[in-house]
């Protein structure tokens, strides 16, 4: 089975807590699968946070969508047979990133609608940094699904956006962050489900802390990723 697994290429470091969580997702998911000792082949390129952190402040995606270009391209002569971008913010580049590369990629975005589809659901709020929920590249991916897509209010993005930066991307799990999330969600009126659109919020809430059906973007991100490795 092995010999026939390909190589899972993750573009990853923003923040490196979530690419930790891609890293070992992959493996169980893989384990899971296929038993014994198994694990995923994985090439990794992990980036300085800081450095792309600075040009999304900046609005300076153009620099942001050639820095990754150029680490996807590493992935790609690394061996990946396709390729992750272990980020849901930096899906605003994606196209930038594809272009730079032959190997295919997976859009988050696409995952998500499809679990969210398959739940039979089709209004759903949306959790993520301020970019993902202010700009349209990401609802506009869901929208093209069939999706409708809610978003929280003004103050309650930044509730979320700040939690995310200043705790989650440092590895800083608090309980008050978790019932500010669970305030901020209990506000959607007519959502369905709930999108964890940022990698680093799975690391603060799980299915158990929500009533709603919650839909974690990268565990069905790598769970899609694994589908293609083993086949």
């Amino acid at each position: 089975m092995t010999g026939g697994m390909l190589t899972i290429g993750m573009l990853g470091g923003m923040s490196w807590e979530s690419s930790a969580e891609y890293y070992r997702l992959a493996n169980t998911v893989v384990r899971e699968r296929l038993g014994g000792l198994h694990s995923a082949k994985i090439v990794l390129h992990s980036v300085d946070f800081a450095e792309i952190e600075r040009m999304q402040v900046e609005d300076r995606w153009d620099d942001a969508g050639k820095a990754l270009a150029e680490a996807a391209a590493r992935v790609q002569a690394g061996g990946a047979d396709f390729l992750l971008l272990c980020t849901n913010t930096m899906h605003k580049v994606f196209d930038q990133v594809q272009a730079a590369v032959d190997i295919p990629m997976i859009h988050l975005g696409d995952t998500t609608a499809a679990a969210i589809k398959q739940a039979g659901l089709t209004t759903v709020g949306l959790l993520g940094t301020g970019f993902t929920m202010d700009q349209p590249f990401y609802r506009e991916r869901l929208e093209s699904h069939g999706l409708r897509v809610l978003l929280p209010s003004m103050q309650d993005r930044a509730t979320v956006h700040r939690i995310i930066y200043d705790e989650l991307c440092l590895g800083i799990v608090r309980d008050e962050s978790r019932r500010a999330y669970q305030d901020v969600i209990a506000r959607f009126e007519g959502a369905e489900g709930i999108i964890l659109g940022c990698t680093e919020i799975e690391l603060l809430i799980t299915q158990t802390d929500v009533p709603l059906p919650v839909f974690p973007t990268t565990r069905l991100h790598v769970e899609a990723a694994v589908d293609r490795a083993v086949g």
